[in-house]
C-alpha cells in the first residue's frame, strides 16, 4: 500500500475511537464527569496528535512528508470520520 494510505487507515481507526470516546464524554456516560462536550473536543484532538506523531514514528518524519502531507493524509479524514461516528453514536 502506498504510504498515504497507510497514514489515513491510522487516522481512521484513531477517529473512530475518538468518535466514540466524545460521544462518552457529550452525554455524560463516564460518571462523575457530566455532559462536557470541552472534554470531547479536547479528548479528539489529543487522539489526533498522538495519531501523528504515531505515523510519524512509524513510517518517518521524511517520509510522511511533514504537515503537509500529515494534513491532507491524517487530519482531514480523521476530522470528518471524528465527526460522523461522533453524531451517529449521539443520535441512537
Amino acid at each position: 500500500m502506498e504510504l498515504e494510505v497507510k497514514v489515513a487507515s491510522i487516522h481512521i481507526v484513531l477517529a473512530i475511537v475518538a468518535g466514540y470516546i466524545s460521544f462518552l464524554f457529550s452525554t455524560g456516560a463516564i460518571s462523575g464527569l457530566g455532559k462536557n462536550e470541552v472534554l470531547a473536543i479536547l479528548a479528539g484532538l489529543i487522539i489526533l496528535y498522538l495519531g501523528g506523531q504515531l505515523s510519524e514514528r512509524i513510517f518517518g518524519k521524511e517520509e510522511v512528508g511533514g504537515f503537509k502531507g500529515w494534513l491532507w493524509s491524517g487530519i482531514v479524514p480523521f476530522f470528518f470520520i471524528w465527526i460522523v461516528v461522533w453524531v451517529l453514536f449521539y443520535n441512537l
